[in-house]
C-alpha cells in the first residue's frame, strides 16, 4: 500500500520552537538513527512522519475512537473498569468541575501479545472496532520496534538489545484512547497531570486539537500538531535500561474551552516480570549504573504509589 508522503511538516515560523521532526523515509539510514538518538537524548519526545502507517488506517482508527466516545453511557459502561479491580483496562470517565481533577475519559485496553488480550474490554459498536485495532497493531509494532532498534544502535549494541531488554515477544502493547471534551472551566482541571510515562516509549496519534505540552529548559510550551505525524515518547523504563542515556519526557495535557481533544497513545511496555535495569553491556567503570534493577511489575508499583525506588 502506498503511504501519502507529507510534504508540508510545519511553517517555517514554528520550527525553532517546536520537538524535533524526523522523517522516516530518508535513505540515509545512518542518519535517521542518528537523529532519532539525538532527539531521544536531548528532548525524550519528537515526531516522525513519513512512517510507514497509512493515513487511511490512522483516519479509521480515528473514527472508530470518535464512534465510540458518542455512544450513550450505558453502551461505554459495556467494557467499563471493574469495581476495585487492580488493573487498568476497561473505560473510566472523570468529567466533574472539581479543582485539581482530570477531565477526561478513557478506554485502555492490552493489544499485543495475543496471550494478554482480553476481548471484553473491547468494545463491540462500532462494528470495525476490531478489525481496525488489529490492524493498526502491527503497524504500531513494527514501527516501535524500529524506533527501539535505532536507540540500542545508539547504545552501541545490536537493534533487538532494547526490545529484549522490555521482554522479546513477551513486551505488551496497551492502547489507550482519550476524549477530553470542551471544558467550560479549563483553570480548574487538566486533561492529564504533568508526568513522565512510566513503560518504555509510547506512539501517540492525536487530532488537530493542541493540548500536548512538555517540560523544557526550565518552561512548559506546547507541542505543533503537525497532521500526518506520529509522536513518541520516550519513558521511565527506556531510560532505566539505557543508564540515563535516553531522557524520559516531563509532560502534561490541558483542554479546551470549546474543542473536543483526543488522542491514541500506544504504550509499549516491558512484561510485568522483566528486571528493568541499565543493559549489563553498558555498565563499566566509567559507566557506572544509575539506576537500582527492579521487576517492571514492582518498579510500577512503586511509582503509583510515589514510594522509594533507588
Amino acid at each position: 500500500m502506498e503511504i501519502e508522503r507529507d510534504q508540508h511538516i510545519s511553517p517555517p515560523s514554528l520550527l525553532a520552537e517546536t520537538i524535533p521532526i524526523i522523517d522516516l523515509s530518508n535513505l540515509d539510514e545512518e542518519l535517521v538513527a542518528r537523529a532519532v538518538v539525538k532527539a531521544s537524548e536531548e528532548w525524550g519526545i519528537f515526531h516522525v512522519v513519513n512512517h510507514g502507517i497509512p493515513l487511511d488506517l490512522i483516519r479509521r482508527l480515528k473514527e472508530v475512537g470518535t464512534q465510540f466516545f458518542e455512544l450513550p453511557e450505558t453502551e461505554k459502561k459495556a467494557v467499563a473498569k471493574q469495581d476495585g479491580s487492580k488493573d487498568f483496562e476497561g473505560y473510566t470517565t472523570n468529567l466533574k468541575y472539581v479543582e485539581g481533577e482530570v477531565w477526561t475519559e478513557n478506554l485502555f485496553h492490552r493489544i499485543w501479545p495475543p496471550s494478554c488480550i482480553n476481548f471484553n474490554y473491547w468494545p463491540k459498536n462500532p462494528p470495525q472496532y476490531r478489525e481496525v485495532i488489529e490492524e493498526y497493531t502491527k503497524d504500531t509494532k513494527k514501527l516501535s520496534e524500529r524506533i527501539l532498534g535505532y536507540l540500542s544502535e545508539g547504545l552501541g549494541l545490536p537493534r533487538e538489545a532494547l526490545i529484549q531488554g522490555l521482554g522479546g515477544e513477551s513486551t505488551e502493547y496497551v492502547m489507550r484512547m482519550n476524549n477530553y471534551p470542551p471544558d467550560p472551566k479549563p483553570d480548574l482541571t487538566l486533561g492529564v497531570p504533568e508526568h513522565t510515562d512510566i513503560i518504555g516509549i509510547t506512539i501517540i496519534i492525536t487530532n488537530e486539537v493542541p493540548g500536548l505540552q512538555i517540560f523544557k529548559d526550565d518552561r512548559w510550551f506546547d507541542v505543533h500538531y503537525i497532521p500526518s505525524a506520529i509522536t513518541v515518547n520516550i519513558g521511565d523504563q527506556i531510560m532505566r535500561l539505557s543508564n540515563g542515556k535516553y531522557k524520559n519526557v516531563l509532560h502534561r495535557a490541558i483542554v479546551d474551552r470549546e474543542k473536543q481533544r483526543m488522542s491514541w497513545p500506544v504504550f509499549v511496555d516491558a512484561n510485568p516480570d522483566v528486571v528493568i535495569g541499565p543493559l549489563p553491556e553498558l555498565i563499566t567503570c566509567s559507566n557506572p549504573s544509575k539506576f537500582k534493577p527492579i521487576t517492571c511489575k514492582d518498579f510500577k508499583y512503586r511509582r503509583l504509589l510515589k514510594l522509594p525506588i533507588e
